[in-house]
């Protein structure tokens, strides 16, 4: 076990990866200097023909992947920022999220798209989009959400060897150290972990939401309010499983997304309680979201707007 944070762990992945798998490549921006650590020592380790800078263009890099694909590779496509998704929208919504299904399963694309979500560092509203909801609704993609370096390791390694497009989304900050496997640790895609057991709530948080859950669960707790606390860490598929049986244990349910209300992936999770585990629910399903706007440059402004311990603390005690 060594200990690290977030980008190291994810680091560390990826030179894993790409020292068993010779198809495993590389591209993107700011791939070889490696703004946010993910890459750092890659192109110097692998060469520029496996870890390689492109221009500026996301649809272009999107597509390639699609294209290295099918040709046989297992392309990374290092996206930097989750807002980025949209401007090369064209080819995951289009081709890669569709061509194993149009041709009968002839081609099949096992692309990681990586990219960095959410706010918190005053990166103004074009870099602190959560867009995972846009995803969910494809189909024919994959999308998980790290919390830790644990899982950031983990899910990068089982996303590397899917053979299905999978869209790899994890903070920004490099979080808290922690024990990180050395061997090869692999953490399956569509299954939560109940990261605190509890009788009283229910809190299913996502990615960067999950540290405040815990935090906030720890505060209830002075309080007498046990909550059960869930890392959904896959968005698609999703472990339904583990949050109807934790929901139909406690009777209340609170969902903590740093994605906007509207469609959010708390929406749907909220329908799935609804709809699976409505008889045994004693209060109504609350959401803990982002307002429907964009995310502020300000730090005092970002603050209002993201959700933090005290909304969390707040909205389990108007339900209990």
């Amino acid at each position: 076990m060594s200990r690290m944070r977030m980008m190291p762990a994810i680091n560390s992945a990826l030179i894993e990866e790409m020292d068993r798998d010779k198809k495993v490549i590389l591209y993107g921006e700011d791939a070889g200097i490696s703004l946010l650590g993910q890459t750092t020592g890659l192109q110097e380790r692998f060469g520029k023909d496996r870890v390689r800078d492109t221009p500026i263009c996301e649809n272009i890099m999107t597509g390639m992947a699609v294209g290295a694909a099918a040709a046989g590779y297992r392309p990374i496509c290092h996206l930097l920022y989750g807002n980025f998704i949209y401007t090369g929208f064209d080819s995951i919504a289009n081709q890669a999220a569709k061509l194993k299904y149009m041709t009968g399963g002839q081609i099949t694309l096992p692309i990681v798209y990586m990219a960095v979500i959410g706010g918190g560092r005053s990166a103004a509203a074009q870099h602190s989009d959560t867009p995972y909801p846009a995803l969910m609704n494809l189909g024919g993609i994959k999308v998980v959400v790290p919390s830790s370096a644990r899982s950031a390791k983990g899910l990068l390694k089982a996303a590397i060897r899917d053979d299905n497009p999978v869209f790899y989304l994890t903070a920004g900050s490099s979080g808290k150290p922690e024990e990180v496997p050395d061997d090869d640790f692999i953490l399956p895609i569509g299954k939560a972990e109940i990261l605190r057991e509890g009788n009283d709530i229910t809190i299913v948080a996502i990615g960067p939401m999950v540290l405040k859950a815990v935090e906030a669960s720890l505060a209830l707790e002075k309080i007498g309010i046990h909550a059960e606390v869930i890392d959904l860490l896959s968005l698609l598929p999703i472990d339904e499983e583990t949050i109807i049986n934790s929901v139909k244990k406690t009777g209340r349910l609170v969902i903590v997304d740093e994605a906007r209300d509207v469609c959010s992936a708390a929406s749907h999770i909220a329908a799935i309680a609804a709809d699976k585990a409505f008889n045994s629910l004693k209060s109504p399903v609350k959401r803990v979201t982002v307002d429907n706007l964009a995310i502020p440059y300000s730090p005092i402004l970002e603050d209002q707007v993201i959700p933090n311990v005290e909304n969390i603390v707040n909205t389990v005690r108007e339900l209990i």
